[in-house]
């Protein structure tokens, strides 16, 4: 029988195209306002009050509201829009964000200093093994607060509150598969709605207590956090809440791009968050007893019943934001190869980041639902909260010095001012979140650590399975050239053999020729190549 002449390899390619059909960037803002920015836009229902609460033995005088309120909005100012809007979202890994993709860009920026990758590496993994246990906490602590508002009305629902908030939660990762912009389109009018209730709210107090605006001077958030001594300490814990989420918004880069995100921050987020801040601030000013509840009593009595449906929505949307960025991380790390290979669903035609990964979601119900469980209110679940963000949000900025330095040139003395800058500020809330490891803050710290060795674990595991299949691989073109100089039986068909490096004989076809002497009349040898197209 005469042997055909098998042809070379072949390479294959898919051309994107150049006119596939882009959304607006007002379009992208708005879904943008329900998955990025639902956890921050929140917080204003209880940052500003615990803040303020008596339990730090700070007393409650006009000088130290003005501290308080400039506190807050320089937290706002420093880690939300300077580092994470105008600085870390420069740190573009092809469209992604999020630790992960850091991570990747500083050890690929370090080129071949391997003891620093080394620990670049191990750095960068326990920050998003942390990110997870933010995950968690997020949608545990703002679906249970949410809920818990029925016992104001009547304590009958007390003991509902818990299995209530359970069945909001898995309605709440039902809807996931249906993608992120579907998400966010569903959640982005609501959260428009919300952030322009706070800005009216902010205006109507400030105008009737216009001294609040004194504290646009970072004099008073000096005076505040530093003139009480170990009550200064312990207040950070609290103005932290204000800056949740940061995080998750550098996370979800991927699903809606930097431009919108900005967009939306500057044009909406930001300047409603300061009027709200301001406007609790103005309130405790004119009205100190309102500490009971500065959010819903800076409204007017007949908006209040309103504000508590529309804050019920918000603090179930405000979840979204680390589910969407719990997806992009776990894509990213199964690229790096720390996890292993996962269905991921894309759910868009016109944005390549929003995706879906179905265990993903469930393994993130099931351990939010425990925490919710576990945990029993929202108080206990704030105790825990702070860790886990402040964590991550240390490590992303660790990781943004070697990008800035190593990979942009910038000079290194303005590396070193920058993230040295922002490193002070998230190791001082770090610090303050730390004192309450014994309750609540062990949980994320270990779900971080068992997240981070089976991380590592598999890693491991992965690089000395490829050293092995490595030195065992047979050069594919001395295989061919053989191959065919003495032929094995040919049988009819074709055999496709995946193949993950091209010049290398793939180990099934050799199991079948060793065990079977045979091989199909043609043969293809594919070799997958993931495109960043959508």
């Amino acid at each position: 029988m005469q042997h055909p002449t098998l042809p070379a390899p072949t390479e294959f390619s898919t051309e994107t195209n150049s006119h596939e059909p882009k959304q607006s960037i007002a379009a992208l803002s708005l879904l943008a306002l329900g998955v990025v920015y639902g956890d921050i836009g929140t917080s204003p229902l209880y940052a500003a009050k615990e803040t303020f609460n008596p339990q730090h033995g700070i007393p409650l005088t006009t000088a130290n509201i003005l501290g308080g309120v400039s506190a807050i909005f320089w937290a706002l100012m420093s880690v939300v829009t300077l580092k994470y809007v105008l600085l870390v979202l420069r740190a573009s890994n092809r469209g992604e964000g999020g630790v992960m993709a850091l991570l990747a860009l500083a050890a690929s920026a370090v080129g071949e200093r391997t003891r620093l990758r080394a620990v670049l590496l191990a750095t960068g993994v326990f920050g998003a093994a942390l990110f997870y246990g933010d995950a968690v906490l997020t949608p545990a602590i703002s679906v249970l607060s949410a809920v818990e508002g029925l016992e104001i009305g009547t304590a009958a629902f007390k003991p509902y509150i818990v299995p209530l908030a359970t069945g909001v939660l898995v309605g709440l990762f039902l809807i996931q598969k249906r993608g992120t912009g579907f998400v966010g389109l569903l959640f982005g009018p609501v959260c428009a709605l919300w952030f322009a209730a706070l800005a009216a709210s902010g205006i109507w107090n400030i105008l009737k207590t216009p001294e609040i605006l004194a504290a646009l001077n970072p004099l008073h958030a000096w005076t505040f956090t530093t003139a009480h001594g170990f009550g200064s300490f312990l207040v950070l814990g609290s103005v932290l809440l204000a800056v949740t989420g940061a995080e998750a918004l550098y996370a979800d880069m991927g699903h809606f791009g930097k431009r919108a995100i900005r967009l939306a921050g500057f044009a909406l987020v930001a300047p409603a968050l300061t009027l709200n801040y301001f406007g609790q601030g103005a309130l405790l000013i004119a009205n100190p007893k309102a500490l009971e509840n500065p959010f819903y009593l800076a409204f007017p009595e007949w908006a209040l019943y309103p504000m508590v449906a529309l804050a019920t929505a918000a603090t179930v949307i405000a979840s979204q934001a680390t589910i969407s960025g719990a997806y992009s991380i776990t894509q990213q790390a199964i690229k790096l190869g720390y996890l292993p290979r996962m269905s991921i669903h894309h759910t868009s035609a016109k944005a390549i980041g929003q995706i879906y990964i179905p265990v993903v979601n469930w393994v993130l119900l099931a351990a939010v639902a425990l925490a919710v469980v576990g945990f029993g209110s929202s108080s206990r679940l704030a105790s825990a909260y702070g860790v886990a963000v402040m964590g991550t949000m240390l490590i992303t900025t660790f990781l943004t010095f070697f990008v800035i330095y190593f990979g942009w040139r910038y000079p290194l003395w303005l590396c070193l001012l920058v993230t040295g800058f922002f490193m002070l500020m998230d190791a001082t809330f770090l610090a303050a979140a730390l004192h309450k490891v014994l309750e609540g803050g062990w949980f994320p710290l270990l779900l971080g650590a068992l997240i981070y060795c089976t991380m590592f674990t598999w890693r491991q595991g992965r690089g000395a399975l490829l050293e092995r299949l490595r030195d065992a691989s047979v050069p594919l073109r001395p295989f061919l050239d053989s191959l065919f100089k003495s032929p094995p039986h040919l049988v009819p068909g074709t055999a496709v053999f995946l193949n993950a490096a091209q010049d290398a004989t793939p180990f099934a076809l050799l199991h079948s020729i060793k065990h079977y002497n045979v091989v199909h009349e043609r043969n293809v040898f594919l070799t997958l190549q993931f495109l960043d197209v959508p």
